[in-house]
């Protein structure tokens, strides 16, 4: 087995391979590097069959699509992923293989809602999980610490003590750790209880990382900034949320809202269906169609996507628009298909 990191630096890359099948996978690989990566792979005459992100990158381009694109691995990620680039959904216990190697995937969210964790051969790639000697902020949007922690001590902490522990950053010239070494000395984990680590992660007040709104909403929608105007970090925090179930309830009432689905019409007829009554206006549409729902400014609007995230984007884009009662679908159709009501398809 090759298990390298490609960077050299605190945002890390990993190659898994099975050298000996000529078999490869790279894991949250950076557009800034995918010449690097691809000459990586020819020194070692490998075939690249996956590229995977461990969750929805807020610090750095992914590389995964362009590197699609160039030499035409398959693109994976958790299934809450909100990307419409993602051609393979992975869920919690599935095995990937790599060659003869098997990547185990562990759903880790709290960081994000589509943080995963991969396992190969007693060493756990991370993602922005689990840090050595700390752990992924969890005040994005869809952030959660309590999720973060159970992911953690129930599933990271509950692996052998000797599992090798390689994280998705290093801000201190550290390469790896074990599960072992991190339950006793984590500062952020030991010896803290759940609701000692909700309250110290809400409580960190860290600055985002630059240029955030430049990276994340490329990176969650697969749309280049030259595509679309994305709304700034303060029209975000405006968006209002709705949930699944008062969703339902004003479906079913007189004052019944506008729906618009902001998703690729591929995914619109695809596995996760539609919801009945929806208009389709994909995300990179919306502002040269919104004369195509001018007329309902007035009117209860919601927005639609896969996980919540580009639908977060289209409320805020109508809510600058003039739209004055605009909200978003908290979890989108994955929310909505997971608790068990009905889509058309």
């Amino acid at each position: 087995m090759i298990l390298n990191e490609l960077n050299g630096g605190s945002c890390k890359t990993y190659l898994i391979a099975d050298e000996g099948r000529g078999h490869a996978v790279l894991v949250d690989p950076l557009y800034a590097h995918v010449d690097r990566y691809i000459a990586v792979l020819a020194y070692h005459r490998l075939e690249l069959d996956l590229v995977i992100d461990t969750h929805t990158h807020a610090d750095h381009l992914s590389g995964c699509p362009q590197l699609r694109s160039l030499i035409g691995p398959r693109f994976a990620m958790q299934k809450w992923a909100p990307s419409p680039a993602v051609d393979l959904h992975l869920d919690d216990g599935e095995e990937v293989p790599v060659g003869d190697l098997s990547v185990r995937v562990l759903h880790t969210p709290g960081h994000t809602p589509d943080g995963m964790s991969l396992l190969v051969e007693g060493n756990v790639l991370t993602g922005d999980t689990l840090f050595i000697g700390g752990s992924g902020r969890t005040d994005f949007a869809g952030g959660d610490a309590g999720a973060q922690f159970d992911a953690v001590t129930r599933k990271l902490f509950t692996l052998p003590d000797d599992t090798v522990v390689r994280p998705g950053h290093d801000y201190r010239g550290n390469s790896t750790s074990t599960i072992g070494l991190e339950k006793q000395t984590n500062p952020r984990l030991a010896n803290r209880t759940r609701q000692d680590y909700i309250e110290l992660m809400n409580n960190l007040q860290l600055s985002p990382p630059q240029n955030i709104q430049e990276v994340l909403q490329p990176n969650q929608s697969a749309l280049g900034s030259g595509e679309i105007s994305f709304p700034d970090w303060s029209e975000l925090k405006k968006v209002q949320e709705i949930g699944v179930e008062d969703l339902q309830e004003m479906l079913a009432s007189e004052d019944r809202p506008l729906l618009v689905d902001v998703r690729e019409p591929a995914e619109y007829s695809g596995e996760l269906g539609h919801l009945a009554g929806s208009t389709l206006i994909p995300l990179r549409e919306l502002m040269n169609r919104l004369s195509e729902i001018e007329e309902h400014k007035a009117r209860p609007v919601v927005t639609v996507c896969r996980a919540g995230m580009r639908s977060a984007t289209a409320a805020a884009i109508l809510g600058r628009s003039g739209f004055g009662n605009v909200s978003n679908l908290a979890g989108g159709l994955l929310g909505w298909n997971e608790a068990g009501l009905p889509v058309e398809r």
